[in-house]
Formats: C-alpha cells, structure tokens, sequence
C-alpha cells in the first residue's frame, strides 16, 4: 500500500445498544466499499514498503511493478516534501496542480481542507487510478478535513495549525526529504520538477526561503501583534470568521517579532525544531500566536530570526510571484520573473495551458515529463507507464540553468545574512 490516507475516527454513543450496533453494521458496510473501491488504503504510517506492488489492471489480470526509491547520498539531487490544499469543491485542481509539480524523487501530501468526505474520496480513487502515484509511493491524502481560515491578511490560528500538521505527517512519512513546500490550489510551477531539483542540488541544504517585509501593522494603523484575536475555525465545523477582543495586549519583550510573507520554502532540519526539536521556544511562541491575526506572516520568520543556529540560513526571498496573473502578462511572467511559482491563478485559467505547453511539456491529463520517463515515447503515457528510467538522474533545460542562476544570485555572498533583514519590530 503505497497511497496513504491519514483518517482519525471518533466514536460517541450514548443512543443504546441497537443504535450501536446500527452504526457497527453500516460502518462495517461502509468500510467495505471503501476496501473494494481503495485496497491500498492504509492506516498505519509506520510499515516499510515493499520491492513490489500488486497493481490492478483490470478485471481478470494483474501486473507486478517493481517499487523504485530514490537514492539518498551527497551527489544526488535533493527531496522536496510538497504539502498541496485546496478547499471544498477544489479536488480537481490540486490534482492538476499535483500533475503538474510531481516528480518520483519526491513526497507530496494532499489535504482537502474544508471539504466534504466525498470529495476526498474521489481524489484518493483519481490518484489511486494512476500506475506512477501507486508505482512510487510517494503521493498521500489526510484523509480527515477540517476547518481552516485561510484568507490573506486574516489567516487565523488554523492555517497555521494546518501547516504544522502537514509537515508533521510529512516528517513522519519519510525523514528523507530536504525542503518543505507549501502550495494551494491556485498556484502552479514556472519550471520544471528536473529544472528545479537541478537548481537546489548545489545550495546547501539547510537554507529557508522566507520573504520579510515592514509592514507590521493594519489598515487603521493598529499594530497586528496587539490585536487579540480568536479563530473559531479550529474548534468549528466550518470555517468561521475571526473574533476580535475590544482590548489590546502589549508587544512582547522576551523575544523580537519578525513579519513577512506566508509562502515560504523551509528545510527539513528547521521544521523539525518546530515540531519535534528540544528547545522550548517555538512551542511557547505557538501559545502567543493563537490569537494573532494572520501568524503565517511571522511565526516562522520570529522562530528563525530568534534562533541562532538558524539565523544564519534564511535567504529573503519566498520564490513566489503573488501578483494579477492572465494571458496578457505571460511573457513576463515567464521571462522576467525570478520566481519557482507564480499565484493565484482562477480555475480555468488558460495561462495554465500555456504554462503546461511551452514550459512544462504536460499534456492535457499526464504528469511534467523529465529524465524518469524519457524512456517513453509518448510523454502522456508518464503516467500509467510500467517502465521508468532513472530517476536519480536529471535533464534540465534552459530554464533549469536560468533558475541556478537565480538561486545562486540569492545566496551568494552576504545577501542572506541575519544583518540584512532579522531587524526586531519596535515595541
């Protein structure tokens, strides 16, 4: 079982036996169905996959594939964890987006946030209809949606939540990987997966691109860090609205705070001080943020900037254009922007398919081809191929040496030092 969804269940029944076992008895049939429809679902996190997988090809016959991993040593490219979610009703573009960034090196992790059971369901049989997904293992779904407010300029407590518990699932599934990814559904690549993972193979692995910006307090001129806010959505069905408190708070003095932008591209030793490391701080500084306005714009830069052994690698750059985006603009957008995604795009976009023809090779329904399936013919067959090349080798292209360049003018020398940005708001 290659294709992982994450469920949490809970069960609560004061209602009387016969109600019980009516509830036994349709979650028997339920789980059932799931089973014929999903055999590779699993619950459990920790099993070692095995060197084959049984792949159902139809009624009467079946085929063994033999399960590739990625080679993990100091000449290889790098692993990207890529966390990708979309809210009810947006299954199909994080399915498209998933396509369109997908490479077998790699770990992604699919959440639905907001959304309806359902939904999820139909996302988990559209990747589990794919031999590449199943084949590599490295596609998964949370299986459990909730409610996140995740509105630029008032984010909530929930986002951030929510982007903790990806990495944490992320971290769990493979401690592999080296830089974690955020994506929504309105976002979408300007490069390729083999031109990107060329580019990041000569940077050092433990830099986190985090953009920071000045702007530190709201339309009314209030600072954000005094407003005191409650986020219903993380105690909520749905998404609700922020609460403000009439009284404000004062900056706190223990510790500097630190905004920016709430894209960002961190590493896997840094998310690991978030969530699992010994020193205290970021779990004391999560308590504070529970009732900021928007802490995606500044969790993350403050645990950086106030912590030593991480000071020193942050680069200032989210690698994100965050602007109006059409087909007018395209060739800038292509040529001139120095950015790995670009956002937000509207579903349909036709942007998207001229992003798909002339930079991403993608056909309408298969995956980015690459080096892994140059073995292939017909690139639309990536997808539901058998065969792969290898796939801890690369092919960049023209745009995979445009976006070293880039990333090396990033980092080169002291223009992602601490001193150039890690300046503390005034209280």
């Amino acid at each position: 079982m290659m294709l992982k969804m994450f469920i949490s269940w809970n069960w609560r029944s004061r209602q009387g036996i016969h109600q019980r076992l009516s509830t036994l008895v349709a979650a028997a049939l339920l789980l059932l169905v799931v089973g014929l429809l999903c055999s590779r679902f699993e619950y459990s996190m920790t099993n070692i996959p095995d060197h084959t997988t049984t792949i159902v090809i139809d009624d009467t016959s079946t085929q063994r594939i033999k399960i590739i991993h990625p080679s993990k040593g100091p000449g290889d490219p790098p692993i990207l964890a890529y966390w990708i979610f979309g809210f009810r009703g947006e299954s199909k573009r994080m399915l498209r987006l998933l396509k369109a960034v997908y490479h077998p090196r790699n770990q992604y992790l699919l959440h639905l946030l907001d959304g309806e059971d359902e939904e999820t369901m139909e996302l988990v049989v559209s990747l589990e209809s794919e031999n590449v997904f199943r084949a590599f293992g490295n596609v998964n779904v949370v299986g459990k949606s909730y409610a996140v407010n995740y509105h630029y300029m008032e984010s909530g407590a929930s986002a951030l939540a929510a982007m903790l518990h990806a990495a944490a699932l992320l971290l769990r599934i493979s401690s592999l990987w080296d830089w974690f990814f955020t994506l929504s559904s309105s976002d979408y690549p300007l490069f390729t997966q083999d031109d990107i993972l060329f580019a990041f193979t000569s940077l050092p692995r433990d830099l986190n691109f985090v953009g920071f910006t000045n702007r530190t307090t709201d339309q009314t001129g209030q600072h954000n860090f005094n407003r005191i806010v409650v986020d219903p959505s993380l105690y909520s069905k749905r998404v609700t609205n922020l609460h403000y408190a009439v009284e404000t708070r004062e900056l706190p003095t223990s510790f500097d705070i630190f905004g920016g932008s709430p894209w960002m591209v961190l590493s896997r030793a840094f998310m690991e001080h978030c969530i699992k490391g010994w020193d205290n701080f970021p779990r004391k500084l999560l308590m504070y943020y529970a009732n900021v306005v928007s802490p995606l714009e500044s969790y993350f830069q403050t645990v950086l900037c106030n912590s030593p052994e991480f000071r020193n690698t942050i680069v200032n750059q989210d690698l994100r254009c965050s602007v109006p985006i059409n087909v007018s603009n395209y060739d800038n957008l292509v040529h001139k922007v120095r950015a790995i995604f670009a956002r937000p795009f509207k579903e349909g976009d036709p942007t998207l398919d001229k992003l798909d023809r002339y930079i991403l090779n993608r056909s309408q329904q298969g995956v980015v081809p690459g080096k892994w399936c140059n073995n292939i013919e017909n690139y639309s067959s990536c997808s539901n191929s058998t065969i792969w090349d290898d796939i801890d080798s690369l092919d960049p292209g023209f745009y995979g040496q445009k976006l070293q360049n880039i990333l090396s003018n990033f980092t080169a020398g002291k223009r992602h030092m601490v001193i150039n940005h890690c300046h503390g708001i005034s209280h």
